[in-house]
């Protein structure tokens, strides 16, 4: 019997197709990577000189998944990490629930625009995070480990935040940002996020000083200063001559806190240090000590320019500014160059005269107190010259006298005031004085001048704002709704009041929600606006007062 063979199913490739599927398969991944990118008509998978495969995409495929094979088998594990350490404990409580939900919502909005002039009765809740944080470190709660990451984004994308942001995240907010560089900013104050040592172990403190980064050394010298002061002026003069003058400039920024006479030595010498910007800065500081020799030889100088004017029947001042800035006067901080449009004469009596202690005005003018001497008629015009020296001065000597008699008396005008005319300076006064007496001021200027000059004055006001200041500028506002005002030019005013009105407010408010008829001689659309804004502030002051009582919970 004859037997035939039966065709089999697959096809036996021939020996030049297998040639070519071999030679394809030898080919480097690059290679096939530039096959892929550039299409194998133009770059077919074949070896330069060798045979084409006659399906080339397929064979380019086949190719392709036995290199990625090979790639991962090929592929040697990698060596384990060791394990972070856990994050230190945090024994503070956790937050009511509906604080922690509170939370979650704020940071999940912090995205969406904001900014004056904005439209809509929607409380702007970006705003509102300084505040809740404010509050919750108050009552000393902490952050819920799930809000860690996001809490940590928005202390990233806004500075002000930073400082409550990380207080409330805690040692678990600080460990945290050691695992990411985008919230490097959390560890200034220590390395990885540790704690800083022991400020009673003089060993750690003099290691982390002498081999920290910039961040931790001025993060240290600030602890050690609040502690101690003359231990953190001994620990900066240890390495002081061989420090950088950017690093020795911010150094010494850290000696304003706790600043007292056992500085002076250190101080007086740093005024011949080889920068001018460290020279100046310790100038400032000394002339903040009245006792110290530099505000004595200060006031030698200034005395001898500015004396009681005798030569008329009505007592006054006399002033003959500097004819000249001597080496010894450059030394003690006066800078010789006026800025662009100053005369040097003016410029160097006003450097002479802010760097002299209040007191002794008061002794040079027969014991007249200081809204007295304020008001004494000043010659030739230099009034002006002498009276925002002597601002600055109050400033930075922080009297609260001098102070109040240079903001005289609230409701006179502006460009008549015993001091000085710019609200800027102004400002610095305030903050010299009382919080209640401060929100007085305010509250009387308001009444007599209105909202346009006052945005910066009720910056310096504490939040909430009291009672008085409250009313004021409520009142405010509604006069200038009334009066048919330009509503966009309150826009600021508006977002203020949102955030440092007293939430007690919110029922006093609502009557001037509601919309008005439009006045003829009103900007078109501005009764739309007044009662937006005012439906805004009184649906923020209401959520306020729900923040603050879930975190009172």
């Amino acid at each position: 019997m004859t037997h035939t063979t039966s065709p089999t199913a697959t096809t036996t490739p021939t020996s030049s197709s297998a040639s070519a599927s071999a030679s394809v398969d030898s080919l480097p991944w690059e290679e096939l990577v530039t096959s892929a990118l550039l299409g194998t008509d133009r770059r077919p998978p074949a070896p330069r000189g060798g045979p084409v495969p006659a399906d080339a995409p397929a064979a380019l495929l086949d190719a392709a998944a036995l290199h990625t094979v090979r790639r991962r088998a090929g592929l040697l594990p990698a060596v384990p990490e060791a394990r972070p350490e856990p994050a230190a404990p945090d024994p503070r409580p956790a937050l009511p629930e509906a604080a922690r939900h509170r939370l979650a919502h704020l940071l999940a909005d912090r995205s969406a625009p904001s900014g004056g002039g904005r439209r809509g009765t929607a409380p702007d809740l970006t705003e509102l995070i300084p505040q809740w944080l404010a509050i919750a470190n108050r009552r000393g709660f902490r952050a819920p480990p799930a809000l860690l990451p996001a809490l940590l984004d928005a202390a990233r994308a806004r500075t002000d935040l930073r400082p409550q942001a990380l207080a409330f995240a805690g040692p678990r907010g600080r460990w945290l940002a050691g695992l990411n560089p985008d919230w490097k900013f959390a560890l200034r104050g220590s390395a990885s996020g540790a704690p800083q040592p022991d400020l009673t172990d003089p060993d750690a403190v003099a290691r982390l000083w002498e081999e920290g980064l910039f961040a931790e050394r001025v993060a240290l010298l600030d602890a050690v200063r609040a502690q101690d002061p003359p231990a953190a002026l001994a620990l900066l003069a240890t390495t002081w001559p061989a420090e950088r003058a950017e690093d020795r400039l911010m150094f010494l920024d850290s000696l304003r806190s706790g600043l007292g006479g056992a500085d002076e030595p250190f101080l007086e010498q740093t005024l011949s240090d080889r920068s001018r910007n460290v020279r100046a800065t310790a100038a400032e500081l000394l002339s903040a000590l009245p006792e110290s020799a530099l505000a004595g030889r200060m006031a030698a100088r200034a005395l001898s320019c500015v004396h009681p004017d005798r030569t008329g029947a009505v007592a006054a001042i006399a002033v003959e500014a500097p004819h000249e800035c001597d080496a010894d006067m450059q030394r003690d901080g006066v800078m010789a160059v006026p800025p662009t449009g100053r005369g040097e004469r003016s410029w160097w009596l006003g450097q002479l005269v802010e760097a002299t202690p209040l007191g002794v005005w008061e002794e040079r003018f027969g014991g007249r107190p200081a809204d007295e001497i304020v008001a004494l008629p000043v010659a030739d015009d230099w009034a002006d010259e002498l009276h925002t020296a002597w601002c600055r001065a109050a400033v930075r000597q922080r009297n609260p006298r001098w102070s109040r008699a240079l903001l005289g008396r609230p409701s006179e005008p502006v460009a008549t005031g015993p001091g000085t005319a710019s609200i800027a300076e102004r400002s610095k006064l305030l903050a010299i004085l009382g919080e209640g007496e401060r929100a007085s001021w305010v509250a009387e200027f308001i009444a007599a001048h209105g909202l346009s000059e006052a945005f910066q004055l009720l910056g310096v006001c504490t939040v909430p704002w009291a009672g008085p200041l409250g009313r004021a500028v409520v009142d405010a506002l509604d006069i200038a709704r009334d009066g048919g005002s330009y509503p966009w030019s309150f826009s600021g005013v508006m977002g203020l009041a949102e955030r440092c009105l007293d939430p007690a407010e919110a029922d006093r408010l609502e009557v001037l929600t509601a919309a008005q008829d439009e006045q003829e001689d009103a900007s078109p659309g501005a009764g739309g606006y007044w009662s937006e804004a005012f439906q805004r502030l009184v649906s923020t002051l209401r959520l306020r007062a729900a923040m603050e009582a879930e975190l009172m919970a």
